[in-house]
């Protein structure tokens, strides 16, 4: 198939597929016309890409991992720990995110504070 009915078929942009292709991500058959030309699985791996993507890989990540995944979007065992890899990652990452949070939190509090205090003597010297 060419390169925009599998934008059709995927709602993935052409310009997002040719970015696919660049990283590695996909592949295209260029025949003698010089138009890319897609596997009957390009819909499925685009699919299986944009999944990583949404989870938080990086497409250098999705490259490694994309080999051991079928077309149903299971992966297989093989990239388990690049997997339980990037699940710590954002964990640790959510960790600091609730630590700046309360952090914030904290300073949205005291400046609020610090507003009501300067709205009552502004009422008490009226």
């Amino acid at each position: 198939m060419r390169i925009g009915e599998l934008a059709t078929r995927t709602g993935v942009s052409v310009r997002l597929l040719r970015y696919y292709e660049e990283q590695g991500l996909l592949e295209a058959r260029r025949p003698e016309g010089g138009h890319r030309r897609y596997g009957e699985d390009a819909p499925a791996v685009v699919r299986n890409i944009r999944a990583l993507l949404g989870a938080g890989l990086s497409t250098s990540a999705i490259r490694d991992v994309l080999p051991c995944v079928g077309g149903d979007g299971t992966v297989a065992p093989c990239m388990l720990e690049v997997l339980e890899q990037r699940l710590d990652l954002l964990d640790q990452q959510l960790l600091s995110l609730g630590a700046s949070r309360a952090a914030l939190a904290g300073i949205v509090a005291a400046a609020r504070r610090e507003a009501e205090v300067v709205e009552l003597n502004a009422l008490v010297s009226a």
